[in-house]
């Protein structure tokens, strides 16, 4: 009885597995078939193709703001240190494809820089970090004014350089993965060319050595693009 039990339980348990994992899979395909449907809506799209060009190409520069500091092990003879994150350049390079009017992706590929410091010790640290980012946008064509907002994936190479009283270590190269949102506007010159502001907030966390620095900051960039 008792083994017959125990199958039973067995079975119930396989069961329910076997159920979840069919939910999942039924959950990615619906995405998938969603984002298949907005693909070919888009491509089809005759007023993408024929009222304004359906490419552009984009150039940002601005400040990448670290909203938290960091703490370094074995900085200064061995202890650890608390180091305050400044606001350092930022940069991108982007290219985008307008499925509809008001829906555009983005991929695009950049650089941003912060440097910490301690608040009495001496020593600095230069975090450098290259993003691949996809992004998508949804807008709001108003004519010469054109507000969107933003979300979206990416991948993080990050190097960490220490400098402290017992030299310059450069830390080993790491990659993470990571999200973004945020909001901007483009101002519209033409149909080829507009200028914009954009902001945007990232969340991701590299290790280095078993301690995670955190890349959560505030990107802010005016922009420059030409549409093709």
């Amino acid at each position: 009885m008792e083994k017959q039990h125990r199958k039973f339980l067995e079975w119930e348990l396989f069961g329910n597995k076997y159920h979840h994992i069919k939910e999942e899979v039924m959950k990615s395909t619906s995405i998938l078939y969603l984002l298949l449907a907005v693909l070919l809506i888009g491509i089809a799209s005759p007023v993408a193709a024929e009222n304004n060009p359906a490419n552009y190409l984009e150039f940002k520069g601005g400040i990448y703001s670290p909203s938290l500091s960091h703490d370094v092990d074995n900085f200064n003879n061995g202890n650890t240190t608390h180091l305050d994150s400044k606001t350092g350049f930022a940069g991108e390079v982007a290219v985008g494809h307008y499925f509809l009017p008001m829906l555009a992706l983005e991929l695009g590929a950049g650089y941003f820089q912060s440097k910490g410091s301690p608040a009495a010790e001496p020593g600095k640290t230069m975090l450098r970090v290259v993003p691949l980012v996809a992004t998508g946008k949804v807008l709001l064509p108003l004519g010469i004014f054109e507000p969107y907002g933003l979300f979206g994936i990416g991948a993080y190479i990050t190097d960490l350089d220490v400098s402290d009283n017992e030299g310059i270590f450069h830390g080993s190269t790491k990659i993470t993965y990571g999200l973004h949102g945020g909001a901007g506007f483009n101002i519209n010159f033409s149909k080829s060319m507009f200028v914009g502001l954009e902001g945007k907030y990232i969340w991701a966390e590299p290790s280095f050595g078993g301690q995670d620095i955190k890349l959560n900051g505030f990107i802010t960039t005016a922009n420059l693009g030409f549409r093709f």
